[in-house]
């Protein structure tokens, strides 16, 4: 399971990026949510957007199919678009494994990699009114 979508990330998406990835073998499945936070460098923070390349599911699937190759576990993602507020759900990365240490260092290693390679771009709105683009 590897996608960009404009679809909330609630719990029933959660759900089903870690059934992907679990088994009756795997004794840790690991589930990251990136949530919207409130406060960025001291700013607070009302919102963000987020601006996909129309490849962004096609890279955010390589970077899954890549860790998975890497690590010889299960992993999947779904990373969201779009405008979202505090308290929403951006990202939801998984990872399953026989044990907890190999979970967490692929579900680490996936997140990573989605933000360094997939083209997805945030503009983080403050409560001062000023908006600012990240990482770019």
């Amino acid at each position: 399971m590897s996608r960009v979508t404009t679809d909330v990330l609630d719990a029933a998406v959660s759900q089903a990026v870690e059934d992907a990835v679990g088994g009756p073998e795997c004794g840790a499945v690991v589930t990251f949510r990136g949530v919207v936070r409130d406060v960025d460098d001291d700013r607070g923070v009302t919102g963000l957007d987020y601006e996909a390349h129309p490849d962004a599911t096609a890279v955010l699937r390589r970077c899954v199919e890549t860790v998975a190759a890497e690590t010889g576990l299960r992993v999947a993602a779904v990373h969201r678009y779009g405008t979202l507020v505090v308290g929403d759900v951006a990202l939801v990365a998984a990872a399953a494994a026989g044990h907890r240490r190999e979970a967490f260092e692929a579900c680490s290693l996936l997140v990573e990699r989605i933000k360094a390679e997939v083209p997805i771009w945030k503009r983080q709105h403050f409560t001062d009114g000023v908006s600012e683009w990240v990482g770019l």
